[in-house]
């Protein structure tokens, strides 16, 4: 288990790289594989490292993939390598540069995936959620690339609403995954949010019906009411996502 800001973030089972412990890390690998058949190739850019759940889960699922993850905590990137190693020829490297930074030098056309899985102090930094960084993340992904985001939030859901409008001004088809109760507003959670020309809305819809804990998949005019007049987030007026309530002690 990785904690990080005394909240358990992320959990790796070094005999089995394909357990996902975490439902949102669960609904992120639903849209892997509904993007790429297993044991394709593909080349995947993560922002946010901690325990390299994802990254492992690619390499055992897409054998000689190519992942680049960046992660500017050197000493929790130590810790990780020391306590769980990666494989050898993994095919997993880890820069430690912030994800703006990072981005901002890959070449047009470089990936078939971009994973946002980064926190900071319990929040999703705020230079991750703007239109200028989705144009980025847009720029850096193949036309047929997809794009996942993993973001949490509470009550109204202004926060993700922003967010994923400034994903659909860039990247389409959208699908928002979450609990009922999450996408209501009812709860704090996690919100999964995935784009691009990889995606397959109907596919996704039936993994979350058939999942151990079923949750909604919301794409096409449901997303479009769901999102009202949201505004996307400007590097001039963006902030982090809400800090989770007092006592949370995982994301989930």
């Amino acid at each position: 288990m990785v904690q990080i800001d005394g909240m358990d973030q992320s959990y790796v089972d070094p005999r089995d790289p394909t357990y996902l412990a975490f439902e949102y890390a669960q609904r992120i690998g639903s849209v892997i594989d509904t993007a790429f058949a297993p044991g394709v190739r593909i080349t995947a850019i993560h922002v946010g490292g901690a325990g390299l759940t994802l990254a492992r889960y690619i390499t055992h699922t897409r054998p000689t993939s190519a992942q680049l993850v960046f992660e500017p905590d050197q000493s929790l990137t130590a810790a990780v390598r020391q306590a769980i190693p990666l494989p050898r020829q993994s095919g997993i490297k880890i820069r430690p540069q912030d994800g703006r930074t990072g981005l901002r030098a890959l070449n047009d056309n470089h990936a078939d995936l971009v994973i946002i899985d980064a926190f900071k102090g319990g929040s999703v930094p705020g230079d991750l959620v703007t239109t200028e960084f989705f144009s980025d993340v847009r720029r850096v992904l193949r036309p047929s690339g997809t794009l996942a985001v993993n973001v949490t939030d509470l009550a109204a859901l202004t926060f993700s609403r922003r967010l994923v409008a400034g994903v659909a001004a860039h990247l389409q088809p959208v699908t928002v995954a979450a609990e009922r109760s999450t996408l209501t507003g009812r709860r704090f959670g996690n919100l999964v949010v995935a784009a691009g020309g990889g995606m397959d809305p109907g596919g996704l819809t039936r993994q979350a019906a058939a999942a151990a804990f079923p949750y909604r998949v919301v794409y096409g005019a449901e997303l479009k009411r769901w999102l009202g007049h949201a505004k996307p987030f400007t590097d001039a007026d963006t902030q982090p996502s809400p800090p989770p309530p007092s006592g949370l002690t995982a994301f989930t």
